[in-house]
């Protein structure tokens, strides 16, 4: 579970410098609507990276599958939506539900762990 230890930490990294540079380096580049899809993006991104961090510090191996949807749920949502707010793409935002299921299933794997656990 070291893994999702070093994952989470390297995602709630880049979800904290992508902040950062939202706040700091887009905020005149950026609509004040794309700056809201761009802040959503990073949102998400710090709270699931925490989530990942937990699932390493829990050392419990059934949730190594929730941490995998909740991993491409990180790529393809948040960073969907930091390609579309920088570029106004559509495409882009088109990508984004399909993250949004993953973190879905994801929390969904965390809730149906968690019954079968004993503990």
């Amino acid at each position: 579970m070291r893994k999702w230890i070093i994952i989470g930490g390297i995602s709630g990294f880049l979800a904290v410098a992508l902040g950062a540079f939202g706040a700091h380096g887009l905020k005149s580049q950026l609509t004040p609507e794309m700056l809201e899809i761009f802040k959503t993006g990073v949102f998400y991104h710090l709270i699931h990276s925490v989530v990942l961090l937990s699932i390493g510090l829990s050392g419990l191996e059934k949730f190594n599958k929730p941490a995998i949807f909740i991993s491409v749920g990180i790529l393809l949502f948040s960073f969907s939506l930091y390609l579309y707010s920088i570029t106004a793409v559509t495409f882009f935002a088109v990508i984004t539900p399909f993250g949004g299921v993953s973190f879905l299933i994801g929390w969904a794997l965390v809730v149906y762990g968690g019954m079968r656990s004993k503990i």
